[in-house]
């Protein structure tokens, strides 16, 4: 494990254990999508248990940008790899996924069963307002640490610009961090007085445009009945297996392209499922906690039951373990080069970027009216007063959710 990382006098065991319960229980309350997912992981390691420093966990969180898979539990796999070694790259990563995989099991299981769910968008309208509070102190902590100076923040600015224009965010981190790079290297020519020479960025980086959306809109309300549980083609559990490691070897974007990958294969290709099947499957994957991608444990268990659901789980995942394993063990010597270094520096600015522009894509969706408002403000003052866990901030906005839904319905 490289050096460079926090030293601990725990023994392995219990630094395993101590990983195993941490990831267990953030992906049992890490509900609204990666970027709430950063910000819950943020303050566990980094302000409260200081297991890396602020630097090391912005290069992690731009390193998880930049590789196919979910952003958040790539994450958690790279810090699993820093405090514990190649064990606790495997015990974080299936400690963070286990909890979603097992409550969309669950609800795979009720669908399948009777064709109907609780109303959870009570929940859930209390939920999302506590999670951009979240995130929102999270961005302004990470913001400080990722924008070092003028250049930095003016960048930023402009992957921020970028996103709201509708370019793809991975050709924006990919487009910022050659850019971060090419200005280093332009400002070392200057220095020594040689000629400079035009540079400009590869045209293909800012073709791809791909919608970003965390949660579901309003259309996409859970309307299962008993008949749209059955799957119209049951595929074998290799197809099963090959297709959603297909999809977790290639996903950029995470969660917020899934949709449009499943709907390809699932409902064109294929013909396994209906659209609405899908629509059921994709709002389960938003509703519970932990990465969207446990939406696989659900079509899996849908199509050929819990052996369908693990498999479809251990595939759509695996790919993100495999990469995590190429790139953690050299991540702290890439910050030693002078020029990989500049480019993690704008990938980190344009990442935070990223995340300002997806929570305000969130904010208007999950703050519409006062009552929803309210719940954000008094969970920002109990972040900022009191410094309460963010786990408890969002469990706390859920059950306010619940409160004031009985409320109006007495």
């Amino acid at each position: 494990m490289p050096s460079e990382f926090p030293s601990s006098s725990l023994s392995a065991p219990s630094r395993l254990r101590e990983l195993a319960l941490l990831f267990i229980r953030l992906g049992a309350v890490s509900f609204g999508g990666p970027a709430a997912h950063i910000a819950l992981i943020e303050e566990e390691v980094v302000r409260k248990r200081q297991w890396i420093s602020r630097q090391q966990f912005l290069d992690m969180v731009g390193a998880a940008n930049l590789i196919p898979g979910p952003t958040s539990t790539e994450l958690a796999i790279t810090v699993g790899f820093a405090r514990a070694g190649w064990i606790g790259l495997a015990i974080a990563g299936a400690s963070f996924i286990l909890p979603a995989a097992l409550i969309t099991g669950a609800f795979a299981w009720a669908y399948v069963r009777f064709g109907s769910f609780p109303q959870a968008g009570w929940v859930l309208r209390g939920i999302k307002p506590a999670v951009i509070a979240v995130i929102a102190i999270a961005i302004w902590r990470l913001g400080k640490a990722a924008v070092k100076n003028f250049s930095l923040g003016m960048l930023s600015a402009a992957a921020l610009a970028a996103f709201f224009l509708g370019l793809n965010p991975i050709a924006i981190l990919f487009g910022g961090g050659v850019f971060g790079m090419l200005a280093r290297q332009v400002q070392s020519l200057a220095v020594r007085g040689t000629p400079l020479l035009l540079l400009s960025l590869p045209s293909q980086f800012f073709r791809a445009r791909v919608g970003s959306r965390p949660f579901l809109s309003s259309r996409f309300a859970l309307s299962a009945t008993l008949g749209a549980a059955i799957p119209v083609v049951r595929p074998s559990l290799v197809r099963l297996a090959l297709f959603f490691l297909k999809i977790g070897a290639v996903l950029y974007g995470g969660g917020y392209v899934l949709l449009a990958f499943l709907d390809q294969g699932l409902v064109q290709q294929h013909s396994w499922l209906t659209h609405q099947q899908l629509l059921d499957a994709v709002a389960i994957g938003q509703f519970t906690p932990g990465p969207v991608l446990s939406t696989a444990t659900f079509i899996g268990y849908i199509l050929a039951g819990a052996p369908g659901a693990a498999v479809a789980t251990v595939a759509i995942f695996l790919p993100s373990f495999f990469y995590v394993a190429l790139l953690a063990p050299v991540l702290a010597r890439i910050r030693k080069s002078p020029w990989m270094a500049a480019f993690l520096d704008s990938v980190n600015a344009c990442a935070v970027a990223l995340m300002a522009g997806v929570t305000f894509r969130l904010a208007a969706d999950a703050l519409q009216g006062w009552t929803t408002r309210a719940i954000c403000a008094c969970a920002l003052g109990v972040l900022l007063l009191w410094k309460l866990n963010p786990a408890w901030v969002v469990l706390g906005g859920g059950l306010a959710g619940v409160l004031l839904a009985l409320f109006r319905l007495s």
